[in-house]
């Protein structure tokens, strides 16, 4: 079976971090792992590199490059918090699926 995940990496100003970790870290990534297909997510900070990169990222794990497109996906980004509190306060995204080669 082909492995793929989908990398998430943004910012978010300063006076928006504590919200934005608590949202993504005990609510948004949650949802996103109840879409059939999803199998695990982590999610990282930056903490050597240029400033040009984002701070922050995460990796889900799933079986198939389409699932980010799937209604059940779309669904669960706009659930909860996520949607009114944070994503209109994210900047320089970097997204992307990606299949194992090795």
């Amino acid at each position: 079976m082909e492995k793929y995940i989908w990398i998430s990496m943004m910012d978010i100003p300063p006076d928006k971090e504590e919200l934005f970790n608590r949202i993504y870290s005990e609510e948004h990534l949650p949802e996103i792992a109840k879409v059939p297909g999803v199998l695990g997510f982590r999610r990282y900070v930056r903490v050597e590199g240029r400033t040009e990169i984002p701070k922050y990222a995460a990796i889900i794990d799933m079986t198939s490059p389409d699932l980010v497109h799937s209604p059940e996906w779309r669904t669960a980004s706009d659930r909860g918090e996520w949607k009114p509190k944070i994503r209109a306060h994210t900047f320089n995204r970097i997204l992307g699926s990606f299949r194992q080669i090795a």
